[in-house]
């Protein structure tokens, strides 16, 4: 951050790391608080997202935004909503939908770090929770609500949400809202909120049906497309290996050899075939954990979290379950299944390369889904040879092993916080 951007009484301070006043969040005009949480988090200048989103959702505008994950669009959202809030006031100001109980959690925590400073309240409201809970906390002074639709139309109907307060809407990943059939629900909610709110909307994609929604939910909203979707460069190495069925596992498990990477996520079809790999790897000792739709939702919630601390190296999950988290230094990701469409390549191979990084996809294709791999080429304008399955050396192998037996061991967190992860050595022999 430049100086002019830090709090005021950092301003004194020497910086030699500071950022030019062009390039840095000093120009929104943004309180102390917020830049002071932001400099704690390590926000060091706006994404490209962030630039195009803030300037108008500050000055009241409704937005419709495309952008896929990793761009830093959570914050966009969170920034300005942050900045608005009125800290006295008691009743919800802001309602974020989000389209599954992983994502209601994960964006609560991000828009809670970034207006800390301000105290705000962000509790965050889904299914597979006691409802009790829920209700005590949101009897309590309560500033940005963040939750699944059915849920939130649950408390509405009990009173135990009021929105008469709430001046600002996001609906977040408005796509897979759409996909997994919760529309009925928003438009009840949009149905209940003031005709004078503030809406931003924000999706991976913009097809028909997401422009049909934004035109009824976002009244003269300017539409904001930070990159051309199957256009904009990743920043991620991909790599294509043709296999046959029978050999599919042999062929996944000399890549992961080959690769031997710190921190991975593996995309299956169907839940069915993320518990096949899952129980396969674990039978070979490979340390991993899973999630997919049918899991107990205190089960996915503590394999998320897990991942995310470091607890495991390997994250085997479905589309639907995988959507939007947002993880951290994931190195390498692999297509164990390859995915039946274009946009859900794209989505899968972003949770590598974020926020600048760079990254690696692997994916292994069949004869039969060679035709898929076309569209998917001629969507993203590259090509993607496909190359045979690569042979492991003795050191790779020694090296993989070598990995599997230091056991990540990443203690307790406060506060979901995450910290260096600590190893300890686990003695047994290779299968």
């Amino acid at each position: 951050m430049c100086k002019s951007c830090l709090p005021k009484k950092w301003r004194s301070m020497e910086n030699n790391q500071v950022t030019e006043p062009d390039r840095c969040f000093c120009r929104y005009g943004l309180s102390d608080e917020i830049t002071e949480a932001l400099s704690l988090l390590g926000y060091e200048h706006p994404t490209r997202v962030q630039e195009e989103v803030l300037p108008h959702v500050l000055a009241g505008r409704d937005v419709v935004v495309r952008s896929r994950t990793g761009t830093g669009k959570t914050a966009a959202f969170a920034i300005p909503l942050c900045q608005q809030i009125v800290w006295e006031e008691n009743l919800p100001q802001a309602l974020v939908l989000e389209p599954s109980r992983e994502l209601a959690v994960q964006v609560s925590q991000e828009i809670f770090r970034i207006g800390r400073k301000k105290r705000l309240k962000v509790p965050a409201v889904f299914g597979g929770f006691p409802i009790d809970k829920q209700i005590q906390t949101l009897r309590q002074k309560t500033h940005i609500v963040v939750g699944t639709p059915g849920r939130v139309m649950d408390h509405v109907r009990r009173g135990s949400l009021k929105l008469t307060g709430v001046r600002y809407l996001v609906i977040d990943e408005a796509d897979l809202m759409l996909d997994m059939g919760f529309m009925d629900e928003v438009r009840q909610i949009m149905g209940l909120l003031s005709e004078k709110r503030q809406t931003l909307l924000f999706s991976a994609t913009l097809d028909e049906d997401v422009k049909s929604l934004a035109e009824e939910t976002v009244r003269d909203g300017v539409s904001v497309f930070p990159e051309q979707e199957g256009e904009a460069p990743l920043p991620i190495e991909q790599s294509v290996y043709g296999i046959s069925q029978d050999q599919k596992y042999t062929a996944f498990k000399r890549i992961l050899m080959k690769e031997n990477p710190e921190r991975s996520m593996i995309f299956c079809g169907t839940r069915e075939m993320v518990q096949v790999l899952f129980q396969k790897l674990r039978r070979d000792r490979i340390f991993c954990g899973m999630i997919h739709g049918e899991m107990e939702q205190k089960e996915r919630l503590k394999n998320v979290d897990a991942f995310r601390r470091g607890g495991f190296r390997y994250l085997i999950a479905t589309d639907v379950a995988a959507r939007g988290i947002d993880f951290e230094d994931v190195s390498l990701v692999v297509n164990y299944d390859f995915p039946m469409g274009r946009e859900t390549y794209v989505h899968r191979i972003g949770r590598t390369g974020r926020n600048g990084r760079t990254g690696r996809a692997a994916s292994l294709v069949t004869e039969d889904e060679i035709r898929t791999l076309r569209k998917v080429e001629a969507y993203m304008g590259v090509t993607l040879p496909v190359l045979p399955c690569p042979e492991t050396e003795e050191e790779e192998e020694k090296a993989f092993w070598a990995l599997q037996r230091k056991k990540p061991d990443p203690g307790p967190r406060k506060g979901g916080e995450t910290g260096p992860v600590h190893y300890k050595t686990v003695h047994w022999r290779r299968p």
